[in-house]
């Protein structure tokens, strides 16, 4: 038996308290929470997993934190068959009050700084466990068309439900070793065309349409070469026919899981341009869903940013910037618009210089006030972990002053920067600005 095994025990659900770690085993769709493993804190939280219809859950000991005076009365008494007994619940005395708020600039920013890493993490772990989900559903395409057609709209319903838990979204950078590669241009068209989606306020039938759509609008590229799975401009005639063909083999294996009209849209037109010259019709705009027409921008940008070859990779200010200049004609204005008024002229892992000369990257934009995005300063004077990220809606004085590519950067700037060599977005709650520190 395994480590996490021997650590992990099961306990009746109305055996749960406040502080215990817990492992919900129906994966990260099959529940509102933003994990499937977490500290408990709070009774709504137990009464949420408690209406999920489970009989029992897993949890951890080691990492839990019960407010008990000792360990018996801390450690719920689990028998052979799995049965908690059912602790008492901890004497109220036994609570440990919380630490007292801190005053003094340095443990404020401290606190900050601990914050803004939290908020990170947990949006890399809600990644990998969306990439896990989406591998899972890639995998069961061929052999159980069905069931992964199951999947890919619990996984679209579960992304959805997670967005709808706050006013203002900040859609986040992740750093580069977050999630599965292989499901990272899936997941994050899927992601940023469900926020475009949120911003259009599309009815829940569409969103979910949207996502199933976005996440599966490569499916066909399994069927190809692997050499021919991404565009390149040097591929031959023959080649790009072969290239192109991955969306017949999307609509086949779309038509196959029983995906709804809406989500067989996207896939169908994913390629297709607001002028008629894309592929594999040449429709135009008019003919185009409002679904694809979001798919087809964001699929462009993310290719632009995180293309076959790194070298070729353009910043995402870069690449907006080629969209609106030279792609004008080829996507919906008006979803080009919405696109950066969302993600902001600077969308987050672009290298920018401030109005003050310093240098900077931008982390996390408000989806709702994209003009002031937070940032990474690069300060001789802080050391690169203890540096918070700045927003500059809360630094009047300082804005943009232009974008630059990493490579321009001066040599300190850019080992401290560290732009990122992929780029990867998830979503999270928008908080109030931080202090400087």
């Amino acid at each position: 038996m395994s480590t996490i095994a021997t650590q992990h025990e099961l306990i009746n659900v109305q055996a749960l308290r406040v502080g215990m770690f817990v492992h919900l085993d129906g994966g990260w769709m099959s529940h509102p929470f933003p994990l499937s493993h977490f500290r408990i804190i709070s009774d709504d939280q137990i009464a949420t997993i408690r209406s999920l219809g489970l009989k029992q859950v897993r949890w951890d000991p080691s990492e839990s934190q019960l407010p008990a005076a000792n360990e018996d009365s801390a450690t719920p008494a689990v028998d052979a068959g799995g049965r908690s007994a059912g602790p008492a619940a901890p004497a109220a005395d036994a609570a440990v009050p919380p630490p007292p708020e801190p005053t003094d600039a340095a443990s404020l920013r401290r606190a900050a700084l601990a914050r803004q890493h939290e908020a990170l993490r947990l949006c890399e772990r809600q990644f990998a466990e969306a990439g896990r989900e989406l591998k899972l559903t890639n995998e069961m395409v061929n052999g159980k068309p069905r069931a992964a057609r199951e999947q890919a709209e619990a996984l679209s319903t579960a992304l959805v439900s997670k967005m709808v838990g706050a006013q203002d979204l900040c859609v986040q950078l992740l750093s580069d070793h977050a999630g599965d590669k292989a499901s990272m241009h899936a997941l994050n068209v899927t992601i940023i065309s469900l926020l475009m989606g949120r911003s259009f306020g599309l009815p829940a039938e569409d969103m979910l349409d949207l996502g199933v759509g976005a996440m599966l609008h490569d499916i066909g590229k399994a069927e190809l070469p692997e050499r021919l799975r991404q565009f390149d401009e040097r591929l031959s005639p023959s080649e790009l026919n072969v290239y192109q063909e991955h969306v017949a083999h999307g609509l086949t294996h779309g038509r196959r899981m029983g995906l709804t009209p809406g989500a067989i849209q996207v896939i169908a037109q994913h390629h297709e341009h607001a002028d008629g010259s894309g592929f594999p019709h040449g429709v135009s705009t008019e003919r185009m869903s409002a679904m694809a027409r979001i798919v087809a921008l964001v699929n462009r940008y993310d290719n632009l940013c995180n293309p076959k070859l790194s070298a070729h990779a353009l910043t995402p200010h870069e690449a907006l910037a080629m969209l609106f200049a030279q792609d004008r004609t080829r996507v919906d204005t008006s979803i080009l618009g919405a696109f950066i008024k969302m993600m902001g002229v600077y969308p987050p892992g672009s290298t920018v210089q401030l109005t003050d000369d310093r240098y900077a990257m931008v982390m996390s934009v408000n989806a709702s006030r994209p003009i002031k995005p937070n940032v990474l300063v690069h300060d001789v004077g802080v050391p690169r972990e203890e540096a918070l990220v700045l927003s500059l809606e809360a630094e009047p004085s300082v804005g943009i002053r232009r974008s630059i590519k990493p490579m321009q950067l001066p040599p300190a700037a850019l080992e401290y920067l560290s732009p990122r060599h992929r780029v990867a977005y998830f979503f999270e709650p928008a908080r109030g600005a931080e202090a400087p520190g």
